[in-house]
């Protein structure tokens, strides 16, 4: 469950949003819907519970999600609203800037009330829909916890937004969350804001005993990533690739890993799993344009 845009990109690093120039897309986007949109593409049940407008950007969205086998059956359709959007930028030092016009868009108004019968393995949720609107957040808390009731583990994404948060206390923003959660991805700046310690071992201990984590991945882009739980801590290499475009790659990684363990895969194969998943993704401009199937994957990881 969560916000569902479109993203208007600047083609190449160093172009500030505030000067006149070109811009690609519109492409479908929204962390929420990336991650959803790589699960169905590696051959797993998935659904969304989202909202777009009745508009052309609603249909990009809507259009691709379910060509790449996206249940959108909890997807709120509104005929008097806008579909969001996102304008985003990079620079040579990797860092983005956005610009969004989310609020008070369907973007932040969907109805989860028709889902509440589904038992899904898994309800994820990313650290930017609860910074979108303060309504949304409490929606999204209140699936959290109905989900869970009903036996769903919850994996997590900090995905911080600082232009999101708008001076509020992230704990306050995020706490419904994390205490229900079983699985988080968070990065590395984000496991030292969550935890409050800088050492990767210690953040994540903390949060072993602060929260009913089994699983701690801190993803590190280039660097890999760690997996952390109560009893073992060991690293996964990401691979060598040309990278393109990094928007979503960290979304997918999150999708890779959580199919690695629906098909029973130990966690070292799950973190590698989501390590191609996130270099298909990197190597195409555009947050879902990465070539991702199990095909792919399975290439990647014995080639």
């Amino acid at each position: 469950m969560g916000e569902m845009l479109v993203e208007i990109m600047r083609p190449e690093p160093e172009m500030p949003l505030g000067e006149a120039g070109t811009f690609l897309g519109p492409f479908p986007s929204g962390a929420p819907a990336i991650f959803i949109d790589a699960a169905a593409r590696l051959g797993r049940p998935a659904a969304i519970i989202g909202g777009v407008g009745r508009d052309d950007f609603g249909r990009c969205l809507l259009d691709r999600l379910e060509a790449d086998g996206v249940c959108c059956d909890y997807v709120l359709e509104v005929p008097d609203r806008f579909t969001a959007v996102a304008f985003v930028t990079y620079f040579r030092d990797g860092s983005r800037k956005f610009i969004y016009h989310i609020d008070d868009t369907p973007a932040v108004m969907p109805d989860w009330a028709g889902a509440r019968g589904e038992k899904p393995a898994f309800f994820h949720v990313m650290g930017c829909s609860l910074m979108a609107n303060e309504e949304f957040r409490l929606g999204i808390c209140a699936a959290v916890k109905h989900f869970h009731d009903r036996g769903a583990r919850i994996s997590f994404d900090p995905n911080i937004r600082p232009e999101l948060l708008r001076g509020r206390d992230l704990n306050d923003v995020i706490g419904p969350v994390l205490e229900r959660t079983s699985i988080l991805f968070p990065g590395s700046e984000e496991l030292g804001f969550l935890s409050g310690r800088e050492g990767e071992a210690d953040g994540a201990a903390v949060l072993f005993d602060r929260s009913p984590l089994e699983i701690v991945v801190v993803k590190k882009g280039a660097r890999g990533s760690s997996v952390h739980t109560p009893e073992t801590s060991f690293d996964v290499p990401a691979f060598r690739i040309q990278e393109v475009d990094p928007t979503g790659a960290g979304d997918c990684f999150d999708a890779g890993f959580l199919c690695g363990l629906t098909e029973g895969r130990d966690l070292e194969a799950c973190a590698r799993v989501a390590a191609a998943v996130g270099a298909l993704d990197a190597q195409a401009f555009g947050p879902m344009e990465g070539e991702i199937s199990p095909e792919t994957v399975e290439r990647l990881l014995s080639g």
